[in-house]
This record gives structure tokens, C-alpha cells and sequence, in this order.
């Protein structure tokens, strides 16, 4: 379905790190959430001109991913 497609954009600084990224769990900062999803889902990122990319994910492995990368409060 087209509805279970979720786009992250993401946004780079002049110096190559990660400034912006969508769908981050907290506790997580912009560049550290890049590169777990480049580990695991690098083949569905897309990159564009003027420091900016994309993840095409469906929403099932952005679900997932982030409860498996967020630490649980206990």
C-alpha cells in the first residue's frame, strides 16, 4: 500500500554532519540516528543536491527499528 511508505528527509551542515532527520526517537541526536539507519537500511537512501537526503522505508521497519534502538525506560 502507498500509505505504508514514510519518507525520512534528512538536512546536512556544511561540514557533512546531520543537522535535521525525520521520524528520530528521543534520546537520539540527528547523527546518531543517520548512522543506525545507514548500518541497517543504507540501500534505501537516496541522496540529492544541497546536502539533503532520503530513507524510503515502510512504516513497519520504522516502527520497529526505533523501539529496537530506543532504550526502554525502566
Amino acid at each position: 500500500m502507498e500509505s505504508d511508505k514514510v519518507i525520512i528527509h534528512l538536512r546536512f551542515a556544511p561540514n557533512g554532519t546531520v543537522v535535521e532527520i525525520g521520524e528520530r526517537p528521543a534520546g537520539l541526536s540527528p547523527q546518531q540516528w543517520f548512522d543506525r539507519l545507514s548500518d541497517k537500511y543504507g540501500n534505501a537512501y537516496q541522496v540529492f543536491s544541497g546536502g539533503r537526503g532520503v530513507f524510503r522505508l515502510t512504516r513497519a521497519e520504522v516502527d520497529v527499528f526505533k523501539a529496537e534502538v530506543t532504550p526502554s525506560a525502566a
